[in-house]
């Protein structure tokens, strides 16, 4: 299967590019044509040197350039492919017709692979939006959570990037800082520059972290002791309780969904042993690295879930493929009769060093009292979700209604 998927991904563009009528040169048809088999060849061998036991940074940095860039040329070829089956029904094009679409197709994807690049390596925008929670106290209206997820620190050294962040965070001025899990690929003392500036990071009343799925590739208890060593709260099946104008919040996190099947003992979701001792009177702030904990969620009671991992499907259209595993790809959206659900596409970036229709964002969310605007139910639903709110440039300020 692994074999069949990748002869595709590397294949239609290669038919499509160079052998599909195009009728190039020889010179051009062979250089092409040794390219396309260089990629397909190497590709296993640099998947598994830069993330298999190895972990050689510059292998998965050349393993995540290629899978991005031929993602991007598939799906453009697909596309092409379709477009040129309707220009063959409406007669035009004549015999240049695949050389045109060859060209459209290498136009396309070289366009989005640079603006890609430039969306992934970039500061995220801060994404504003108000958060309204019923059972909210008065003296915690205007509560400002900052969320942070899928910061990926990786093969790429993203030091500068992480420093950038950190200060557009501060500039917010939060009251709570959340970060959602998939900290880094890697071990703490291969990603220790890249996550020092977390520890830069302020917040009035808590900065907490649960792990995602990827810590538990590399060492989530250390990452979990790298995260408190910085400054931060790990909530792992725990809780804390803030306060602000008289009134009390219950910021709970459980570890990712993963982490039993990782072997890692005492890692395992566990909301009951999270909201053990907690007061079920007061509005309960749950971190989850993954937006299918909802129901979970839903099922305790729980008010808002704060969740990653979706990346809001990364690189275009892979978005209808997490929306198979995952009850909503990105935005906030309702679950029950309680239970609202914000999911974040991610502060960084997986793997390819790109991100083609899927900004990456800081979500700040303002916690509001009461019952607000209507927040559609999107359980069952099979679109994307979306969330209501601003994007501004990270570090100004703006207010969402």
């Amino acid at each position: 299967m692994v074999l069949l998927v990748l002869a595709m991904l590397f294949v239609l563009p290669w038919w499509t590019l160079f052998a599909s009528g195009v009728d190039w040169p020889l010179p051009v048809f062979v250089a092409g044509t040794a390219v396309f088999a260089a990629w397909l060849v190497s590709f296993p061998f640099l998947m598994a040197a830069g993330h298999g036991h190895r972990r050689a940074d510059r292998a998965a940095r050349a393993a995540d350039s290629t899978l991005g860039a031929v993602w991007v040329l598939f799906t453009w070829s697909v596309l092409g492919g379709l477009a040129h089956l309707v220009l063959i029904g409406l007669g035009v094009g004549g015999a240049d017709r695949a050389r045109v679409v060859a060209v459209a197709v290498a136009a396309v994807s070289a366009v989005l692979l640079a603006w890609g690049h430039y969306e992934a390596m970039r500061v995220p925008r801060v994404k504003r939006l108000d958060v309204h929670v019923p059972r909210l106290g008065g003296g915690l209206d205007g509560t400002r959570v900052v969320v942070l997820a899928d910061t990926h620190f990786g093969p790429i050294d993203r030091a500068d990037w992480s420093a950038r962040v950190a200060e557009a965070v501060n500039a917010l001025d939060a009251d709570v800082v959340v970060h959602a899990g998939d900290i880094a690929d890697g071990t703490p003392a291969q990603r220790r520059g890249q996550s020092a500036p977390l520890g830069t990071i302020r917040s009035r009343l808590a900065k907490v972290y649960v792990t995602g799925n990827h810590e538990y590739f590399g060492e989530a208890q250390g990452w979990l002791d790298r995260m408190a060593e910085l400054g931060w709260e790990p909530l792992h099946n725990r809780h804390v309780v803030v306060e602000r104008g008289g009134d009390l919040l219950v910021l709970a996190g459980v570890d990712d969904v993963t982490a039993e099947s990782s072997g890692l003992a005492g890692h395992r979701a566990n909301l009951l042993g999270a909201l053990a001792g907690a007061d079920p009177d007061r509005p309960v702030l749950l971190v989850a690295h993954q937006p299918k904990y909802v129901p979970q969620a839903a099922a305790a009671g729980v008010d808002l879930q704060v969740s990653g991992h979706t990346h809001g499907g990364q690189i275009w259209p892979f978005n209808f493929l997490v929306r198979i595993d995952q009850p909503v790809v990105h935005g906030l959206s309702r679950h029950g009769e309680r239970t609202q659900l914000y999911t974040s596409r991610g502060t960084g970036f997986w793997g390819p060093p790109f991100r083609v229709f899927a900004p990456s964002e800081i979500t700040l969310l303002t916690l509001r009292p009461g019952a607000g605007p209507a927040t559609a139910d999107r359980t069952g639903d099979a679109a994307d979700s979306t969330a209501v709110g601003t994007d501004s440039p990270a570090g100004t300020d703006a207010n969402a209604g």
